[in-house]
Formats: structure tokens, C-alpha cells, sequence
């Protein structure tokens, strides 16, 4: 009997145990989904969409092996704030990102389809933040319309709002044909 206690109450700990390290888990942290060589290899793929171009390289070109190093070299200077998979498979992200010579930083959110070698397809950024001096401030607007975006899809009643959000505007759109920004 004592044997059996002992066995039932160990199960009972280990199911107790499982249950709380699910139920911990951040459902909008990168770190629930994705580990940290695949949050490098997925932030350079974003990069390679939402920095600037590599030297030499075009809208054409920029995804070709010979401008990867150049990407890779930048992932020190963006971080994701925010991830999350929807049932549909619809990846929502928002990174914090340098801003011309780096004094300020600027929140991206997005989304897309997670294509071969965590490459994304269908990518889409959705929103731009202002510049900010301080990350404090990309968290606290940046992860308010990652939050609306991922619970709506969209974030297209805060699009007013111009002390989050700069872009899309009046004069800017994100085209998904091109992947980058355009005058409207």
C-alpha cells in the first residue's frame, strides 16, 4: 500500500508538474514556438524583408546567398518583442529595429505563412511605429497593436492613432507584390 501511495503521488506530481510548465508558457514570447538558432534564422529572413538593402543587392536579389552575411551581420540590432501562431497558421510577429543610424527604434508588426527553412511566404508588414528614443516605448505602443493584431487580424481601428502608428498612412502603403513600402 505504502508502494502505491507513494507511485500514485508520484504520477499525480509529474501530471501536476506538465500541466503547470504548459500553462506557463507565453503564448506571445518567440521562445514558446520557436529555439533560438531558428528565432536567428527566422530574424535574419525578416531582416532580409525589412532593413534596408545589402550592398549591391535589389528587391530581386536581396534574398540571394551572396547578401546573407550581410543580413546575419545585423541581427544584433533587432529583436522580436512579440510572436504568436494562430490555429490557421498565420504567423503574427513584431520586432524592435534600428532606425536610420541607430538613435532611435521603431516597432514592426506583421504577418505571415511559414514557408521551407523557416522562410516567410505571404509576409506582410502591417504597421510601423514612430521612431522612439527608448525601447520602453516600442514595447508599450508596439506590443498594444501587436496584441489588437493578433486578437482582430488587423489593427485597422488604431490606424488614427499617430502616436503609434506612422505607417500605413495617407502617403505610405506595404505592398505585398514587392514586400516594402510605397507611396499610396
Amino acid at each position: 500500500m505504502k508502494h502505491s501511495l507513494s507511485n500514485s503521488f508520484f504520477v499525480f506530481s509529474f501530471i501536476i508538474a506538465a500541466f503547470w510548465a504548459c500553462q506557463s508558457k507565453d503564448p506571445y514570447a518567440v521562445t514558446t514556438y520557436l529555439s533560438k538558432n531558428e528565432q536567428d534564422t527566422l530574424l535574419t529572413n525578416i531582416i532580409t524583408y525589412t532593413s534596408g538593402y545589402a550592398r549591391g543587392a535589389t528587391n530581386a536579389t536581396r534574398f540571394a546567398q551572396q547578401f546573407r552575411k550581410e543580413y546575419v551581420s545585423r541581427l544584433g540590432q533587432y529583436k522580436f518583442e512579440g510572436y504568436f501562431v494562430a490555429p490557421d497558421s498565420t504567423h503574427y510577429f513584431f520586432i524592435n529595429r534600428p532606425v536610420g543610424s541607430g538613435a532611435f527604434r521603431r516597432g514592426v508588426g506583421g504577418k505571415f505563412k511559414m514557408g521551407k527553412h523557416l522562410m516567410p511566404v505571404q509576409y506582410e508588414e502591417m504597421w510601423c511605429t514612430p521612431h522612439f528614443k527608448t525601447d520602453s516605448l516600442v514595447q508599450e505602443r508596439g506590443g498594444f497593436l501587436f496584441k489588437a493584431m493578433v486578437k482582430n487580424g488587423n489593427i485597422d481601428k488604431y490606424l488614427p492613432m499617430r502616436l503609434y502608428v506612422e505607417w500605413p498612412d495617407s502617403t505610405l502603403v506595404y505592398d505585398k507584390k514587392i514586400n516594402e513600402w510605397r507611396p499610396r
